[in-house]
Formats: C-alpha cells, sequence, structure tokens
C-alpha cells in the first residue's frame, strides 16, 4: 500500500518514468513538466517494491543545490538511505576512501579554484594577464581537461571545435603545460582530476571496481543534456557492463556545451542502449499558457532539429533525433508576455524597476521577482535602478547565505535549543513561534530595524530563516525544532539558501533550474542576445536555447525588453534579437517627452548629494538626495505624524510598515514637505500605485 500511495498524483506519463523501475530508461522532460517529482517517485516506488534497496542507488545531479533537493524529497517518500550526489562529491568520496588502500602516501589536496595555480603557470611562462584574463584562462583549461584534450593536442582541438580562445592558442597551451607541470609537482588535484584518477583507479584496480559496483547498482543521472566526455567517461566505469541506469535531461536547455557539456550522450542513449524504454514529460505545470505559447515558439524555430509530435508517445526505443518537446500547458490563463523597446539601456532599467516596485506593491513577494540578463556586467544598471526605486534585491552568487555570521549564530542557536528541548519547553506554540522565539535572542524581530546598513541586512537574513520555519510547517504541520535544524544543516551542507526577499538580479546561466512568479528578460538585443562572439549556427542555436531557458523561467508575468542605444542620448542604432521575430506581437515603445529627458538618472556617475556635491552611493541617500550627516531642512513634527499614520496604516491592512512607506521615503517627504501629488510622485520610493493608495492622506499630513 505505501508503494501505491508513491504513485498517487503522479499525471500519466510521470506514472510510466516512476513505473519503469528497470533500466536503461531515458527520461526528456520539457521545462516544468516535473522531471524532479518523476524520478524520484521513480527511485522512491524501487525501493518500497524491493527492487532495490536504497542503499545500493546512487543519484547524479550537477549541484550541491539540485542533490540536496532530490535527499530531501527521497526523505519524505519513505526512501532516506538513497544517496544523491554531484559527480564530484560522489568521486571525492570514493578517491578518498580507497586511496590508503590502492595508492598510499598524502593524498593530493583538491583546490576549488584553478586561478592561482594558472597565475604561477603564467609567470613561469614570462606572461602577463589581469585578473579576468587568468579567470578565462583557467575556464579554458577546465574546457581542454573535461573534453579530454592534452597541451599538447589543445591548438587543433580548439580549430575543430571553433572556440575563440581567451588569449593566442600557442600561449594558452604554454600555460596549460605549465599548470599541469605544477600541480603535479605541487601534490594539487583539480575537479576534473580528481574524475580522471576516479576512474582511473577503478578500472586499473579490479578490487575497487568490484566493490563500488556492488555498492551501487542502480543509477540515476539527472541534467543529462548537461553531461561532459569526462563525467560520461566515470559513469561509464562505475556502471561496468551494467545497464540499470536512467538518464534524464532536456536538449532544449542546453546551454554549457562551452564549458564542455555535450547533449549527444542524451540524444545517442538509444543508440548505445536500443532496448531502452522512451518516456516524454511535455505537461508545464510551472507557466501560464502564455508563457508556454511563447517557449513553444521561441524553440520551435531552432534550426537543425525537428520537433517531434506534442503529445507523449510513452514507451518505445526509437531514435531521438527529433528532440524539440512542444510543451502543453496545465495551468490557468495569465497576462500576455509584454514586449517593451527603449531608447537606451537607462530608460529600460529605470523602467523595469518601476514595473518590479509594482508588483511588490500590487502583493507580488519581491523574492517572486526576477530580472535577467545575458553578462554579468549588466547588473549594475539595474542595482542602481532598483536602489533609486526603494526595490530590495539580491544578486545571485553573491556571499554565500549560511557562510553569513548571523546565520551561523542563528544555527548555533537552533541547534542548541533542540538539544535542549525547546520543542517541549515551547509546547503549543508550534515550529514557527519556536523558531522565531530562540530567533529573537540573535536580534530578530517582527519589524525590520529603521533605516537600512548592516542591521537591516542582519534582520533580513533572520527573517529568511522564519520565513524558511513558515514554509515547512505549511508542507509538514507535524515538523518540530529538531526536523527544521536537520533541514538547515542539510540545506548548509548543499549550499542551498533559503529564497531572501529581494528582487533576484541573474544571468540567464545562473537562472537554469529556477522560476519565478515574474520574469523580466532584459538587454535582448542584437549583439547581446545572440552574443556578439556567437558565430556559428551551433553556436547561435544555443543562444537561443538560452533565451528559451529564460521565457520558461516565469510562472505568470513575463516582460522581455531592449533598448535602441547603450546611453541617452547615443546611436539608436541596435535591433531586437532575431529570436524575437514573428514572436513579439504589440511592442510597446517607451520614448520620454522632450521636456523630461533631462530629468532622466544619468547613464553614468552616481548621484550628488544636493548639499555638499559628494556623490551618493548609499540607496538610503540616494533617496533623500543628500548625505545623511548633511544638514537638511527636516520637519520633526512631520515625521513623527507620518510615522504614526503609517503604523495605523500597517496595523489596518495586516501588512509590515515598510511595506507603506520605508522610513527614508518618510524621510524624504518630511524634509520635501511636497504641496501636491505632482511633487510627491517625484519623490524616490513613491510609485503611481501607492500614489493612488496613500497620496491623499499623506498630503493631509503635510498641510495641503
Amino acid at each position: 500500500m505505501l508503494a501505491e500511495s508513491v504513485l498517487e498524483g503522479l499525471d500519466p506519463e510521470q506514472r510510466a518514468v516512476a513505473e519503469a523501475v528497470k533500466g536503461p530508461v531515458c527520461v526528456l522532460a520539457g521545462a516544468g513538466t516535473g522531471k524532479t517529482r518523476a524520478i524520484t517517485h521513480r527511485i522512491a516506488y524501487a525501493t518500497l517494491t524491493g527492487v532495490v534497496t536504497p542503499q545500493r542507488v546512487l543519484a547524479v545531479t550537477f549541484t550541491t543545490r539540485a542533490a540536496g533537493e532530490l535527499r530531501s524529497r527521497l526523505r519524505q517518500l519513505g526512501a532516506p538511505g538513497v544517496q544523491a550526489r554531484t559527480f564530484h562529491a560522489a568521486a571525492l568520496r570514493q578517491l578518498g576512501y580507497f586511496w590508503p588502500r590502492v595508492v598510499g602516501g598524502e593524498p593530493p589536496k583538491i583546490i576549488d579554484s584553478k586561478i592561482g595555480l594558472v597565475a604561477d603557470a603564467a609567470r613561469a611562462c614570462r606572461l602577463s594577464f589581469a585578473r579576468t584574463e587568468l579567470r578565462d584562462l583557467a575556464s579554458e583549461i577546465e574546457w581542454a581537461k573535461v573534453t579530454q584534450h592534452r597541451p599538447e593536442d589543445y591548438p587543433a582541438a580548439v580549430a575543430r571545435a571553433g572556440r575563440r580562445p581567451p588569449a593566442e592558442i600557442v600561449d594558452v597551451a604554454r600555460v596549460y603545460a605549465m599548470y599541469e607541470q605544477l600541480r603535479r609537482e605541487r601534490n594539487l588535484l583539480d575537479f576534473e582530476g580528481m574524475l580522471e584518477l576516479t576512474a582511473a583507479v577503478l578500472s586499473e584496480h579490479r578490487e575497487v571496481a568490484n566493490q563500488v559496483r556492488e555498492q551501487y547498482r542502480y543509477f540515476v543521472v539527472d541534467e543529462f543534456q548537461d553531461v561532459n566526455p569526462l563525467q560520461k567517461m566515470l559513469l561509464d566505469t562505475w556502471l561496468g557492463d551494467r545497464d540499470d541506469l536512467c538518464v534524464v535531461g532536456d536538449p532544449n536547455q542546453t546551454i554549457y556545451s562551452f564549458t564542455g557539456a555535450s547533449p549527444s550522450h542524451l540524444l545517442d542513449f538509444t543508440r548505445e542502449h536500443p532496448d531502452a524504454k522512451v518516456i516524454r514529460l511535455v505537461r508545464d505545470y510551472r507557466s501560464t499558457p502564455q508563457v508556454v505559447r511563447l517557449a513553444n515558439g521561441v524553440i520551435g524555430q531552432a534550426r537543425g532539429s525537428r520537433p517531434t509530435p506534442s503529445l507523449p508517445e510513452g514507451l518505445g526505443g526509437r531514435p531521438l533525433n527529433g528532440y524539440a518537446l512542444e510543451l502543453i500547458a496545465q495551468r490557468a490563463d495569465g497576462p500576455e508576455p509584454v514586449f517593451n523597446e527603449y531608447d537606451d539601456e537607462i530608460a529600460e532599467a529605470d523602467d523595469v524597476a518601476r514595473q518590479a516596485r509594482k508588483l511588490i506593491d500590487e502583493g507580488v513577494p519581491a523574492r517572486e521577482i526576477a530580472i535577467l540578463f545575458r553578462i554579468n556586467a549588466q547588473s549594475e544598471t539595474y542595482e542602481s535602478a532598483l536602489a533609486a526605486a526603494d526595490v530590495p534585491y539580491v544578486l545571485r552568487g553573491a556571499e554565500r547565505f549560511f557562510e553569513r555570521p548571523e546565520v551561523r549564530e542563528a544555527v548555533v542557536r537552533l541547534r542548541g535549543a533542540a538539544r535542549a528541548g525547546a520543542d517541549a519547553e515551547t509546547e503549543g506554540m508550534g515550529l514557527i513561534q519556536t523558531v522565531r522565539h530562540v530567533l529573537s535572542g540573535a536580534g530578530f524581530s517582527d519589524r525590520p530595524p529603521e533605516g537600512a546598513g548592516a542591521a537591516r541586512a542582519r534582520w533580513e537574513s533572520l527573517a529568511a530563516l522564519a520565513q524558511l520555519a513558515e514554509d515547512m510547517a505549511a508542507d509538514n504541520p507535524k515538523a518540530g525544532l529538531t526536523d527544521f535544524v536537520a533541514e538547515l544543516e542539510e540545506r548548509a551542507a548543499a549550499q542551498h539558501a533559503p529564497p531572501l526577499e529581494g528582487v533576484t538580479l541573474a544571468s540567464l546561466h545562473a537562472a537554469k533550474g529556477l522560476e519565478w512568479d515574474a520574469v523580466f528578460l532584459t538587454g535582448l538585443a542584437e549583439g547581446t542576445l545572440p552574443i556578439i562572439y556567437a558565430k556559428t549556427p551551433a553556436q547561435i542555436e544555443e543562444e537561443r536555447r538560452l533565451l528559451y531557458v529564460g521565457v520558461t523561467r516565469a510562472r505568470v508575468h513575463l516582460a522581455l525588453s531592449w533598448a535602441l542605444a547603450r546611453s541617452p542620448g547615443g546611436a539608436r542604432s541596435r535591433r531586437p534579437s532575431r529570436f524575437l521575430d514573428g514572436l513579439t506581437g504589440k511592442t510597446t515603445t517607451h520614448t520620454p517627452p522632450r521636456a523630461d529627458r533631462a530629468k532622466r538618472r544619468p547613464a553614468k556617475g552616481p548621484q550628488p548629494c544636493r548639499v555638499c556635491g559628494r556623490p551618493l552611493t548609499a540607496a538610503v541617500e540616494r533617496k533623500l538626495g543628500r548625505c545623511e550627516d548633511c544638514p537638511s531642512a527636516l520637519n520633526e513634527e512631520l515625521l513623527i505624524a507620518l510615522k504614526e499614520w503609517r503604523a495605523e496604516t500597517a496595523a489596518e491592512q495586516k501588512i509590515p510598515a515598510y511595506v507603506v512607506f520605508t522610513d527614508a521615503t518618510l524621510q524624504a517627504i518630511a524634509e520635501h514637505c511636497p504641496e501636491s501629488l505632482e511633487d510627491l510622485a517625484r519623490i524616490p520610493g513613491v510609485g503611481k500605485v501607492k500614489l493612488d493608495r496613500y497620496g491623499d492622506a499623506v498630503l493631509s499630513l503635510c498641510g495641503y
């Protein structure tokens, strides 16, 4: 009965995956079709029906976050003993275990980053490179290693692949050779070497291979379109002559070929395993029909692939040469995607920030909004625009959440409280109140602190932990503090941070695997997407797939935009991305009236203080229009009245006070004393929605 319950709630194709408990199996899973749900239920069903014991299963994925998600779901499904790891984590564990037996001596030290060693290698070759160039060289060496090309093979490999090396080919080959020499001399091992050495140990020592193959008999590999040749070699070594393998992937989301990933392993799976079952997941549960229609339109124009029929074809071992999955939306209708054209990038960023502010005012949580771009260098413009619009934001890839001092302190407190039996002491309070009670000792309160800065950042970190407790309680009302601490420790090990309350800024590559209620795809102009460096047909098609990934991140709201010029007043010579041809429908062109253009945020340079002229860098200072320590004409009585009104309004509407207006906005109002709605609208943080909602009340307090 327990095994059968695992199958409940699955759609017909997901159930087919779950019931295909013997390999080889290939699952072609489109974006938002529930692939993680399908494969975790497959593993759980196989273990609960006795096909395999949990300890004999190895589920492999590409990020520690994804591995943590797999373990969490499998634990909930009754299969807690399954090993879910990244390729590197699995290899490191095996290598560390067998090293004393088969090699002996001091094991090599694993290096997290190649850049330092690449710098030493460049100096040894009497070559000089900037920090960014060293990073690009490290990435190029990584590509050469995962594609199994030695330094002497590198020039020919680059020519065959049509790559654009970061330096002269001869120089890259020299640095690569010296890098390998220094690595061996210093007894160091990089991640690629770790995979290669693990495969070599298994190949050269039969007793090791037998032990590993006895331990792991049942393999599942997620995101199989991202497997590179080195990872495929290790997987084949693990398997030996067996074929109990389930692979899951989507060729339409192949966006990492520049790192050596290849969809050929997925597309050739039925050639390598002629008797493989092939199951297609095409029911999209993530996005509205409007978003799905656009996604299908983007990928439907791809060249070099013939779309398969829309409806799933069930099981069968036919070749996968026609692989483009056409998604079928399962959600209710939503708004149509919008297409916006702007005069320049500053206007684009300012309006995107305004729209984000509007969504937040309308009830969309900031953490459910993302602004995505092609390259990381584009983020700075959006950081400035969001700060000016009083919109909180989070840079994906910034400081790791669980390494923040306040988070480490909070986890220690929660762990200690769990050991001391805080659940029993606070019986009846529930998980949410228990966690909030413990976090209060670390400085957490129901309301955020006044202003911005370090105190606000600390509060937001603790608030993220409190929100995580609410999410866990909603999923499992019986969860206690011990369960919550276990979840935190697992997330910390996987660097799976809870969502922070801020609009996400991320590159399209970094957004893969994530989703939001509202997504802004920005900078969609020729030369940016596709990027100017994409020359070959294969490279162009990968750029198209990158746009497809971006579109499929959105659940409900989707906006796509581009600018005709980089800076205000620049030549308006850009054109929209070719990938949007025939898909844009009605495009809104945003050209500000001539009289308003001089008032717009400048393209470069920070806003000056209106008192002393010093450049303003902090968001609160930009909102006030002056340095925090510069004199101001603050009406203190008005500020007190505004804060009292805000507290009453927030209580009536049952929302945090800062959602009405932030402290900085209230202070700016008290300094400017606006005399009309037009004056009030000029203050940063007072958008149209807030103007309509609170404008008359604020002006009344100001005496007008």
